[in-house]
């Protein structure tokens, strides 16, 4: 079927839509390919919903060829199965809750572990159904805080979701190298740059984790690199190498001194290179320990005190420090808070107000560069006082440590000795983990292995976002005119108009779209009339981004030929009327 912008229903905007963060989102709004419906949830217009559809093919494609096969889960579910394994709880505020006129809880299913686990546990039964992998792609709920970045990080959302099922921890390392190897293949088809990182596996549990990132400036997630080895990860799954102990027999005693108006790090490091010089080198706000005090909202709605201590050349990531406490909340230590611990003194707090065993009873965990025999300058817990040569397993003892730290550029690979980490933006695509039997155990999914005895089955988690893919194609591959769409992602094939009011323009432009449709070429034809001038036709061609561009103008009367543009490069060719057809056929095709 020809789409004819005449009867399309498309408005094109000239001007940025006010809520628009990224170009994606930008574009994707002026070129009418979505439209946004409240914070977070879009409309899908035509174009839109052909690029998603193609996208969702390709992605059905390399599931069935693995070997998966579909099914598609309700949206709205009852809350026992999530009761079961406790997520009713852990989801928090980010879970829709509602009430049916009966009373009966339910929510709109962010993810949908249990209701997998639970048809397995209704269908199979023994070890002879197994392998098996099924999947769905739906649309799901999370209700984020700050929804942002268009489809990039929506409260509505499109997910391929899909999970193995294997008998034991060996038909899941299979199970899940099969689902990578789909997923190389599926990204290599959605023609973005990407790269797969190790990862954290968050609230859903589990173990290995691999992330599928879109190499974007714009994107959500920071990664690394190390300069000479493979080793790629999420900050947020950095692990860093903790120094070996240090011997310590030599430190002098710990010892309070007076450092007046020193709350902040650079304060305190001027004051001791004045007052307290070392004669080995100048002191630096590496040789201090911070300590950071943050308030956790536990699931249950429980608050609990933290206190993080970091060296003080680094500062405390939210992302990563969240990603090791999900699925708790992390708020801010508030005057309230300081105020109900009295023996906390801001800007000098140090590790004797800390740890549990302290008066405070404030759990206190500490980077892993804090091992034992470090020596650290930190708060005396007295306004003005700081405590110098303070050793980490001598004079005090944290309750354990956290991956809390920012990572930066230089920092030394954990993987290899030689390499630095460097860093850069990618927006996550897809995500795969080994569950292991954690859904499995919550809700009794069993079956008799070979020697009859029950088994619990062991799971794996692949996830893959089909609309956020739509923005994250759009960003790799859009420029300053507008979209520029792959040949396989987009709405059309070809976008044929008429530029100019002779009849006979158009008429030619009718016989071509009509021909190629005949071929099996998608055709956006450009037939409106009137005051559309051809520079409108032009600028919407740029703007919505089919990868040919076919312009019957002025050239058919000339010299009997169109002209046929590649959006992407920029290039034009004139191409004799005659040939056009079977040109352009060719140019798809191959």
């Amino acid at each position: 079927m020809i789409m004819r912008m005449s009867s399309l229903f498309v408005r094109t905007l000239r001007d940025d839509p006010a809520d628009a963060e990224v170009p994606s989102h930008r574009l994707l709004v002026r070129a009418g390919y979505i439209r946004r419906a409240a914070p977070g949830i879009y409309t899908w217009l035509p174009l839109g919903l052909r690029v998603l559809r193609r996208i969702e093919g390709i992605i059905r494609d390399e599931m069935d060829q693995m070997g998966a096969q579909e099914l598609s889960f309700p949206a709205l579910l009852p809350r026992e199965p999530y009761e079961a394994t406790n997520r009713w709880t852990e989801y928090g505020a980010g879970l829709f809750r509602l009430q049916d006129r009966k009373g009966g809880d339910y929510l709109l299913g962010p993810t949908h572990e249990e209701m997998f686990t639970l048809v397995v546990k209704d269908l199979y039964s023994s070890y002879k159904d197994l392998p098996l992998s099924i999947y769905q792609i739906q649309t799901k709920y999370r209700d984020e805080a700050r929804p942002r970045a268009g489809l990039l990080r929506g409260r509505e959302f499109i997910m391929k979701d899909s999970y193995s099922f294997d008998v034991d921890d060996a038909g899941l390392e299979e199970s899940y190298a099969k689902h990578r190897d789909a997923y190389i293949r599926i990204f290599d088809r959605l023609g973005f740059e990407y790269v797969i990182v190790k990862a954290t596996s968050g609230a859903m549990g589990g173990s290995k984790s691999e992330e599928f990132l879109a190499r974007a400036d714009v994107g959500e997630d920071t990664y690394v690199r190390c300069t000479a080895c493979d080793y790629a990860a999420n900050v947020e799954a950095v692990q860093v190498r903790a120094p070996r102990p240090v011997p310590y027999d030599d430190v002098p005693p710990a010892h309070a001194e007076q450092t007046p108006d020193t709350p902040t790090i650079a304060t305190l490091v001027d004051h001791l290179n004045e007052a307290l010089p070392r004669d080995d080198r100048p002191w630096a706000a590496g040789d201090t320990l911070k300590n950071v005090l943050v308030m956790l909202k536990h699931p249950d709605g429980t608050r609990e005190p933290l206190a993080i201590g970091v060296p003080g050349d680094r500062e405390v990531d939210q992302k990563r420090m969240e990603g090791q406490l999900e699925p708790i909340e992390v708020e801010p230590f508030d005057e309230k808070a300081f105020a109900e611990h009295p023996g906390l003194v801001k800007g000098y707090i140090g590790p004797g107000a800390l740890g549990e065993k302290s008066p405070s009873e404030i759990r206190y965990l500490v980077d892993p560069r804090v091992v034992e025999g470090t020596r650290w300058v930190t708060g005396a817990d007295v306004a003005g006082s700081h405590v110098i040569d303070l050793v980490a397993g001598r004079d005090f003892t944290p309750d354990g440590t956290i991956e809390a730290a920012e990572v930066r550029d230089g920092d030394a690979c954990p993987s290899c000795e030689a390499g630095t980490l460097e860093s850069a933006r990618g927006i996550e695509m897809g995500h795969i983990f080994q569950l292991g039997r954690k859904y499995a155990d919550a809700l009794d999914l069993k079956v008799l292995d070979v020697n009859g005895k029950l088994v619990t089955v062991t799971m794996g988690s692949y996830g893959i976002g089909p609309s956020r893919a739509v923005a994250a194609i759009a960003e790799g591959t859009l420029d300053d005119s507008g979209l520029c769409w792959p040949r396989n992602i987009a709405p059309a094939d070809v976008h044929l108009l008429a530029a100019g009011k002779d009849d006979d323009l158009y008429t030619t432009a009718e016989e071509i779209a009509r021909e190629l449709e005949s071929a099996g070429v998608q055709v956006l034809y450009d037939d409106r009339r009137g005051k559309i001038s051809p520079g409108v036709k032009f600028k919407d061609a740029e703007l919505i981004g089919v990868p040919t561009i076919v312009v019957v103008g002025k050239s058919l009367g000339e010299s009997g030929t169109v002209e046929v543009k590649d959006r992407r490069t920029g290039e034009r060719e004139d191409v004799a009327v005659d040939g056009v057809v079977d040109h352009l056929v060719a140019l798809v095709r191959s």
